[in-house]
């Protein structure tokens, strides 16, 4: 059996989704709200998310919804 790693944006987005868990953002706010969360953690974060073509002002809820992190 193989396994396959995660994906790093996945388990950025399972951090993400332990903020909404714990109140600490809402999935309707700005993906820039996180940033003071992520700290200096956070250039890493901005630059993969525009990677992915997500803006700041983009809801955190579409940052949930992605199902598969491809790169092309």
């Amino acid at each position: 059996m193989t396994q396959s790693a995660a994906h790093p944006m996945a388990k950025f987005q399972r951090q993400v989704q332990s903020l909404i868990d714990t109140k600490a953002v809402k999935p309707t706010d700005s993906l820039w709200k996180i940033a003071f969360l992520f700290g200096d953690r956070w250039s890493h974060w901005k630059h993969e998310l525009a990677e992915f073509d997500f803006t700041m002002q983009d809801p955190i809820a579409d940052l949930l919804a992605v199902e598969t992190w491809e790169e092309e």
